[in-house]
């Protein structure tokens, strides 16, 4: 591969009709292949551009046309690789920033001193003072021997720096100021004249121009670029530095070693911890998701539409046999009013009568217009999240997705704001009155890694219940088995032939008032499966608003925030990341009844 030519080059002068040189420039550039930046300004050209020799020399020709720019002196390196993604030519109003009005070297500017004189002066050890003009990140790479560095970090900073980092007692010493080509020396050195300062010199053609012809002699380092090589050596040659593309902070090739670099995403100067990162995310979720729930979204009246899909047993059947068999938990003549009014409808919105005729598959909606949710507490504090997993502490009675009365008001409508275009899916199943921890995905591909846990019983829960009574031991054990189906207000029951079910239990804390904590870790994972076996055995939870004392079913199944907590909470979860596959354990703080 040949080599590639880099030039820098600057001039002040004053120059018109700049979209006419800017075009002129723009398509011998497009021309010859060449990439880089060319600024212009009514005060000169500062250009960084490279590419073939052939067609950079016959630009900077081009150039020295120009009225006032015949004296455009570049300066040259080689690389191996183009050192810049594109070509452009801009107008600005400064072809190097600074904001000092009256400022105008191309009218007035320091003296310049050669660098072999320069290099001589420092040989002798002539005392001086060196200024180095240049931004920090740039100082950072190198600069020369016992150089004063201001600190800046932009040159507009300079004049302030100048006024209150240089003592007053120094401006008559011989000051010495570089840049990395010379251009900002050009306004810095009027500027620390008019400031007081009686004999100031720039160092012509700045730190590129002395590497060229003095080597790196009194110089430590190397010298930072504004281009793809970074940082090149007193022999011009690309050295191995980097840059971090989100600080932009230059890298020595030491601290591209360093744990905390990682390409374009973090380095030793701008690293923040996975744990700290995290937090700071969280810290926004939880604003946008207390900004919405003032007022509770689903304490705003909206219209609603609930989807359904007619399962295999009910194919040929009626639109009324259909909805009264999956949702018995309202009457026939419910639904049948429901169905004359016209709030059972197809996709599209055609409403649909009773004895309609329904196919296995076929998608309906249910019309609920006006609605208005219960209230919720929407109090959520995000655990922990990553690129996989999202861990809530749920707070009660708050449902985890939409069922029932409730859409808007549910976890997943939360989560789905703050993570969106994410839609967040749960892991497993909370119910409404169960505070406490519980795993989201981020993604459905993360919800099927994570599954079969759940499915195999790999995931350890644990759970904190306050329960009516105190048992006859310390430790026991519940295997009664719970109904597949839902009967009233959607409870389960213990049957003979239902599922499977086992939950340990460890008393915690025996109370004076009648009631005891003990810690609940079910084995198995049925719906209410803590709740009913306590239930069963006849110390049900405190609070619980379905399973009564003695058998009874209560009058709801989700409690209001004005009402009695249930004394249920989900205190840890154990299982393996999706991605590491580390075993990890998540816990929330008890509330205030445990």
């Amino acid at each position: 591969m040949p080599e590639i030519a880099n030039i820098s080059a600057y001039r002040f002068a004053p120059l018109t009709d700049l979209k006419s040189l800017r075009e002129k420039l723009t398509g011998i550039c497009k021309t010859g292949g060449l990439k880089g930046t060319i600024l212009l300004s009514t005060e000169g050209i500062n250009l960084f551009v490279a590419g073939d020799r052939a067609a950079v020399d016959y630009l900077v020709a081009e150039i020295r046309h120009v009225r006032g720019l015949e004296g455009l002196a570049p300066k040259y390196s080689r690389s191996d690789a183009q050192p810049f993604s594109r070509m452009l030519v801009r107008i600005k109003k400064e072809i190097i920033a600074f904001g000092v009005e009256g400022i105008a070297p191309g009218v007035k500017t320091s003296p310049k001193i050669a660098p072999r004189e320069l290099k001589q002066w420092l040989d002798e050890g002539r005392e001086i003072m060196l200024l180095d003009t240049r931004n920090d990140y740039e100082v950072k790479l190198g600069t020369f021997s016992g150089a004063i560095d201001l600190g800046i970090g932009n040159f507009r900073d300079f004049p302030e720096a100048v006024q209150n980092r240089i003592p007053a007692g120094l401006k008559e010493k011989t000051v010495v100021m570089f840049c990395t080509g010379g251009i900002r020396c050009e306004k810095a050195g009027p500027f620390m004249e008019r400031e007081g300062f009686t004999n100031v010199l720039q160092l012509d053609g700045g730190i590129l121009k002395y590497f060229e012809e003095c080597g790196g002699a009194h110089y430590d380092g190397e010298c930072f670029v504004f281009d793809q090589r970074v940082g090149v050596d007193p022999a011009l040659r690309e050295t191995e530095s980097a840059q971090c593309f989100v600080c932009q902070s230059p890298l020595t090739s030491e601290e591209q070693r360093d744990f905390r670099y990682v390409a374009g995403e973090s380095c030793p100067y701008c690293f923040r911890s996975s744990e700290a990162r995290m937090q700071e995310s969280i810290v926004v979720r939880e604003q946008t998701i207390h900004a919405l729930a003032v007022p509770l979204p689903g304490s705003v009246p909206y219209d609603n539409r609930r989807p359904f899909l007619v399962p295999p047993e009910c194919d040929d059947h009626s639109i009324l046999d259909t909805v009264c068999r999956l949702f018995p938990h309202r009457s026939a003549e419910t639904w049948a009013e429901i169905c004359g009014s016209g709030r059972l409808v197809r996709p599209n919105g055609n409403p649909i009568s009773a004895g309609h005729r329904v196919r296995s598959g076929e998608r309906y909606e249910l019309l609920q217009p006006g609605i208005i949710e219960p209230a919720v507490n929407a109090d959520i504090r995000i655990l922990h999240e990553d690129e996989a997993l999202i861990v809530v502490n749920k707070p009660a009675p708050l449902p985890a997705h939409p069922s029932g009365r409730f859409h808007k008001n549910t976890l997943q409508f939360f989560l789905a704001a703050a993570y969106a275009p994410q839609r967040p899916r749960p892991a497993h199943r909370l119910d409404a009155n169960t505070s406490g921890v519980m795993v989201w995905t981020r993604t459905r591909h993360f919800a099927k890694k994570i599954q079969p846990q759940f499915a195999s019983s790999a995931v350890e829960k644990r759970y904190l219940a306050r329960i009516q009574g105190h048992p006859e031991s310390e430790d026991f054990s519940c295997h009664a088995k719970i109904s597949q189906n839902p009967g009233e207000l959607g409870s389960r029951a213990v049957v003979d032939d239902g599922l499977d079910a086992h939950t340990d239990f460890h008393v915690v804390d025996r109370a004076t008032d009648g009631t005891t904590l003990v810690e609940a870790r079910p084995l198995t994972g049925r719906t209410n499966q803590i709740r009913i076996h306590l239930w069963h055995l006849g110390m049900p939870v405190c609070g619980d608003p379905a399973y009564l004392a003695g058998g009874e079913i209560g009058h709801a199944m989700t409690l209001l925030p004005s009402e009695p907590a249930m004394c249920l909470h989900a205190s840890h979860i154990s299982l393996n990341h999706p991605v590491s596959g580390v075993r990890l354990t998540f816990s929330a703080p008890p509330p205030d009844w445990a």
